[in-house]
């Protein structure tokens, strides 16, 4: 899959940048950049694509992700409708890979923060008390002034190095194989899926948008992403299932059709072949770990 390239607009890359997100939806492409990312998600649901790895966000996510590692976080419609009391809060930080190079040569220092890089390269999706720590520093990090600012992101970079609150995100075998002249068919397709996984999606109607025969498409896709178109929309949609199902106002019925299947048998492999579960167990296994979630 082809993700682009993107300037950030950040001219020196020994700074820490700090930006403060507030808007109706997020409108970034799939995309990457020399840089690593925190992103901290105040107020905010949706998908987000790491990697390969498809998955919902939703308030208080927390997920660095190392240089070169493609990306796009997408809400749900209900913010492209703009309703009320629907609005994008977060907060971005991007910083060099070497960046504590510039403040010490002390191993002790320099050893947990360069494997905690390491491991972003895969991105990493923090939790717990983990994220609940961060999430005190970085609601204010934009307010801190001076020597105060650089502190508290030292701050957040301590925590998350000790931290074992934490999973890995793109898989042990994702390499990110994309070229840029396909970036914009890749990013018309995932925009696509993303907002209309719900429906009956046909193949020629997904390879019509990049101008090609189904079976290009087919071979074009899989070299990209690393899994079969089948493969993808699958997880796409069993993932928003699995944020459905947490909610006990939806039958399984329910959580089924608005996920884009169309029979109940095919959900319930689906469901089992991405999981692990059936939809009823998840939901008991959910009930018991998460609070129930509305969004």
């Amino acid at each position: 899959m082809k993700a682009q390239l993107i300037d950030v607009g950040l001219s020196d890359s020994k700074n820490i940048h700090i930006k403060k997100v507030d808007k109706f939806f997020l409108d970034s492409p799939f995309h990457f950049h020399h840089l690593c990312e925190l992103v901290w998600v105040e107020k905010s649901f949706g998908k987000r694509i790491v990697g390969d790895n498809i998955d919902n966000f939703e308030d208080g996510d927390l997920v660095l992700m190392g240089p070169e590692l493609p990306h796009i976080w997408q809400n749900d419609d209900a913010f492209y409708r703009k309703k009320k009391g629907y609005r994008v809060k977060a907060t971005v930080i991007y910083f060099p890979a070497d960046f504590t190079l510039a403040l010490t040569n002390e191993q002790n220092i320099l050893r947990p923060v360069q494997e905690l890089i390491k491991r972003a390269s895969r991105g990493l999706h923090f939790f717990g008390t983990t994220g609940q720590k961060v999430s005190q520093i970085l609601s204010s990090i934009s307010k801190a002034e001076g020597l105060h600012k650089i502190i508290n992101f030292l701050e957040v970079i301590e925590i998350l190095s000790h931290s074992t609150e934490y999973e890995y995100m793109a898989s042990l075998s994702f390499k990110n194989l994309y070229e840029e002249k396909d970036t914009g068919r890749i990013n018309i397709v995932y925009q696509f899926l993303m907002q209309n996984f719900y429906r009956n999606i046909t193949l020629q109607e997904v390879s019509d948008l990049c101008n090609m025969t189904p079976n290009a498409f087919c071979r074009f896709f899989k070299s990209r992403t690393q899994k079969s178109f089948t493969q993808f929309l699958n997880e796409l949609r069993i993932g928003h299932a699995c944020k459905l199902i947490q909610n006990e106002t939806y039958s399984v019925s329910d959580v089924c059709y608005q996920s884009g299947y169309n029979n109940l048998p095919n959900f319930n492999k689906f469901f089992k072949t991405v999981t692990g579960f059936t939809p009823s167990k998840y939901r008991k296994k959910s009930k018991l770990v998460n609070p129930i979630t509305n969004n």
